[in-house]
This record gives structure tokens, C-alpha cells and sequence, in this order.
């Protein structure tokens, strides 16, 4: 009698950045593969990245490049990326894509649904530069462009993934969602709260951290005037700043980064692999974002029991409890932002009870194993448990 071998089903996951694949999706990938999937994995440059090439290669992941440039409104090249898409589809024939980031979700889906692969899964991870700021010149036209390019993409969509439900709402009104389309709310990406634990605070200088690429929409240039304002009360304060220039249209430049260095008001450590020891040398964590999906690191420094100061925009507020586990200030208000900056100084107590609460949050709300079984269960995948138990 013959043997009948079943194919393995095959997914492919889109990025727009290589070390996405394996900082925010690396436990989904696992996920996957322990489900008994063959998992692909697409990104710019992904196989010359040799560290996210050889992690993914150890999860057992088919990696493979794609040109895509995140930051480009070149029509041209985004079409490029289209016709990429489309045909690595063709010749690998997914059951399943999963794109997530503004042109992942975009082209990927659309290229998907043109190489006729069945089951098409959009995550948006958050709006970014398409929509926050005015909506004139430059990026009042970028707008124009990513909203209708979402709404042909989506449409062809079989479920569509929010971090957050203001983002959600915001898709259905605009239209950009119809209302055919399902869609669900998950919480953020997850966080690994056994690889992100708790460290005790110590009896230092009061010590505030922003983590993010360095873009206004961060709330960068809010964060540094706060720090200055805070600093002229309280010099022994100190603020820390880590994240990479970007070539966003929106990033700080290098003579603005420079100037605030000089200026003696922030620390700015760079770029970092591993953030762990900078979130472990703060007492508070702050980000001052006009809008997220949802921030990771701010669910990484809740994991480690960290207070959290963020404003009262979409994605941000998800993470605070008012005075239980941080404080919410409004977006682009240095006033306010350095006030709450002032209430941790003058009462340093705050950030040992606020982080423990931080820490419970995480755990209850935003342990990524829980995040991933609900995605996992909405596209329809039995979630599997690290023995390999349903």
C-alpha cells in the first residue's frame, strides 16, 4: 500500500525592515512553524542581513529579498515592488500572506490577490506618515496616495488586523475598510515578558528614556524641550535618547541631534540591538508619540517594570491606566509632558509602585504568547503551545 505524504501549507510573512522579522515577529514565525507550516519570510536585503537571516534560517524559514524601499514615493519603484511580490508568489504558491506595514500590507496583498493566493491576512501596525501631521503639501499628497492604495488593497483583504481600535474605527469611517471586509483588534505585537523581566530599580538620579526612530512624530523634539524645561529645576535629571536617523521625510536631521547633545540636556546613546540595559538603567519611560498602533517599547519597559509617561493619542493610551501604571499628557504639549516629568522627581516613590502595576499589565494583557493565539485562531491556524500540545 502507498504511502500518501501531505504537503506542508505554506505561508509567507512580508516586512519592510529585515530585524522586524525576528524582534516583533519571531514568536508568530515560531508559531507557524511548530503549527507545521512552511514559513517564507520576504524584507529588503533579508538574506545579506546575516544576523536576521541566520535566526530565521534556525526557525526554519525560507528567506528571501525583495526590493521595497519604505520611505520612497517613487511610483516607479513601488510598482517594481508590486511586480517582486507577484512573482516570488507565483513561484513559491503560498496558501496564506501575511504583510504588515504600510507597503507590505499594500503591495503584498495586492500582488497576492493577483497571484490568486487563497488566503490574504493585512496587520497594520500603525499609520504613521500618511496620517499624522497637517495633510498639505508633501505629505498631504502621500496621504491622498496611501489612502486610496489601502482601499484597493484591503478590499482584496480576507481579514484585516488593528493594534489598536482607534485605528480601526478611523479605517472604517474614512472608508479605506468596507465594511464586507472583517477585521479584528489584537493587542500590539506582544511582548516577551520572560526575555523582557523585571530589574529592580536602583538609588540613582532620577532618569527618563525615550526609545524610538527618530522622527518628529515620535514626539522627539517634545521630549528634549520637556527635558530642558525640567533640567533649569532639577539638573541632576537625566534624559536619555536611543534610536537610529531615519530617511523618513519627517526625521530629525543630524544637526538638530548634534545641537541637543551639545546642549548637555540629553543623552544619546544611538542605535541599540539589545535595549534591555538601557530600559534597566532608567527609572521612567516616556513616549511622547502623536499616534502608535502599538508601541513595543513601551511594552517592553512595562515587561521589565518601568512607569510609563505617553500621551493620550490612538495606540499610545491602550498602555496607561491613568496614575495605576503611568501618566497620559496631551500630544505635543512640552507643558504637560514636563510636569509629569517633574511628579516623578518630586515623588520618586511613584515609579517603583507604577512599574510593578506596569509589569501586571504585561503580563496579563500583552504577553505575546496571548497575541498570537488570537491571531493564530482568527486566521483559522490551531495555536500551539511550546510542548507542542494544542
Amino acid at each position: 500500500m502507498c504511502k500518501v505524504f501531505k504537503l506542508k501549507s505554506k505561508i509567507f510573512v512580508i516586512a519592510s525592515l529585515a530585524e522586524s522579522l525576528i524582534n516583533f515577529r519571531g514568536p508568530l514565525i515560531k508559531n507557524l512553524n511548530t503549527a507545521g507550516y512552511e514559513v517564507h519570510a520576504a524584507a529588503p536585503g533579508l538574506t545579506a542581513n546575516s544576523v536576521a537571516a541566520k535566526r530565521l534560517s534556525e526557525l526554519g524559514v525560507v528567506c528571501h529579498d525583495v526590493l521595497m524601499s519604505r520611505a520612497s514615493t517613487n511610483p516607479v519603484a513601488d510598482v517594481k515592488t508590486l511586480l517582486a511580490l507577484y512573482r516570488l508568489f507565483l513561484k513559491i504558491q503560498p496558501d496564506t500572506v501575511l504583510g504588515y506595514t504600510i507597503k507590505p500590507v499594500i503591495y503584498g496583498t495586492l500582488a497576492a490577490w493577483l497571484a490568486k493566493v487563497p488566503k490574504r491576512y493585512a496587520l497594520i501596525t500603525g499609520l504613521g506618515y500618511a496620517f499624522t501631521g497637517e495633510a498639505v503639501g508633501k505629505r498631504g499628497l502621500v496621504q491622498r496616495l496611501a489612502r486610496g492604495l489601502y482601499t484597493q488593497a484591503l478590499k482584496r483583504a480576507n481579514l484585516v488586523f488593528f493594534q489598536n481600535p482607534d485605528d480601526e474605527a478611523l479605517f472604517r469611517e474614512l472608508g479605506l475598510l468596507k465594511a464586507s471586509v472583517p477585521s479584528c483588534v489584537v493587542n500590539g505585537s506582544g511582548i516577551d515578558t520572560r526575555r523582557f523581566d523585571v530589574v529592580p530599580l536602583t538609588n540613582q538620579a532620577p532618569t527618563f528614556l525615550l526609545i524610538a526612530r527618530l522622527l518628529g512624530d515620535k514626539g522627539i523634539r517634545e521630549y528634549v524641550a520637556a527635558a530642558a524645561h525640567v533640567r533649569e529645576r532639577y539638573p541632576k535629571a537625566v534624559f536619555r535618547l536611543v534610536g537610529g536617523l531615519d530617511e523618513n521625510p519627517d526625521s530629525i536631521t543630524r544637526q538638530e541631534l548634534d545641537q541637543w547633545v551639545a546642549e548637555g540636556n540629553i543623552e544619546y546613546l544611538g542605535r541599540l540591538e539589545d535595549v534591555r540595559p538601557a530600559i534597566a538603567g532608567c527609572s521612567v519611560y516616556v513616549l511622547p508619540s502623536y499616534r502608535e498602533g502599538t508601541p513595543r517599547t513601551v511594552l517592553e519597559a512595562m515587561a521589565m517594570g518601568r512607569a510609563i509617561i505617553t500621551t493620550d493619542a490612538p495606540g499610545c493610551r491602550e498602555t496607561v491606566v491613568e496614575g495605576d501604571n503611568g501618566l497620559l499628557v496631551p500630544v505635543k504639549s512640552v507643558e504637560a509632558l514636563a510636569t509629569a516629568m517633574q511628579r516623578f522627581i518630586e515623588h520618586p516613590e511613584l515609579a517603583m509602585s507604577m512599574g510593578k502595576r506596569s509589569r501586571a499589565i504585561a503580563e496579563k494583557k500583552y504577553d505575546v504568547h496571548k497575541v498570537n493565539a488570537v491571531m493564530l485562531t482568527a486566521m483559522g491556524i490551531t495555536p500551539i503551545n511550546s510542548k507542542g500540545t494544542q
